[in-house]
């Protein structure tokens, strides 16, 4: 996508480089993550929302082997231990565990979700490598918040001391309007539209 090509890219504490783009998985609308997957370009990223489901050992075993063949960087939400389990690159944590105690994932990358520039400054205190705020676009997730818009994302973003993903109904045709100062973009819907429907 050319939004990708647009944003400036980051890197990890660690060294690593960070994706351009987040494929952001939900199971209500992603409940077989590894079919999208398996189609995704080289160079993206993974974000695993497992929610505590039943099979997520043998999920996230498949998904970080898929991951590691097609040169994608998995993170697994809120679990470091099933992180390093699995083999994933790193853990992505939601907002409200962004607490100042929470478990370490020592040399992996950790991204966190944000919803205001008190959470990114958090995050930045807490040695995040990245945040992905939302909700940027008019978005039809249920827990979606309004729409900040692009010019208020990439306020954001510019005033950040951490790269920053815009989330939140980023598509092919509004993303590249919210690209100036971003790291890069995370979605769902646009993924499952992209490289889903085969």
């Amino acid at each position: 996508m050319a939004a990708a090509r647009a944003a400036k890219g980051a890197k990890a504490r660690n060294g690593e480089a960070l994706p351009r783009a987040f494929f952001v998985t939900d199971p209500a609308r992603t409940p077989d993550p590894l079919a999208i997957v398996g189609r995704l370009p080289r160079g993206m990223g993974v974000i695993w929302r497992h929610y505590g489901e039943a099979r997520r050992l043998a999920t996230g075993l498949a998904l970080a082997q898929l991951c590691r063949r097609r040169g994608l960087i998995l993170l697994v939400s809120a679990d470091p231990a099933l992180a390093v389990r699995i083999g994933a690159s790193g853990v992505h944590w939601p907002e409200r565990l962004l607490r100042g105690v929470r478990p370490r994932a020592r040399g992996m990358v950790e991204t966190a979700a944000a919803h205001s520039r008190a959470a990114i400054a958090s995050a930045m205190r807490l040695g995040i490598d990245a945040v992905i705020v939302s909700t940027v676009f008019p978005s039809r997730s249920p827990t979606a918040g309004p729409a900040m818009g692009p010019l208020r994302f990439r306020q954001l973003a510019g005033w950040a001391p951490l790269p920053v993903y815009a989330l939140g109904g980023v598509d092919a045709i509004n993303a590249a309007s919210a690209m100036r100062h971003a790291a890069g973009w995370a979605a769902i819907d646009s993924v499952i539209t992209g490289w889903g429907k085969r």
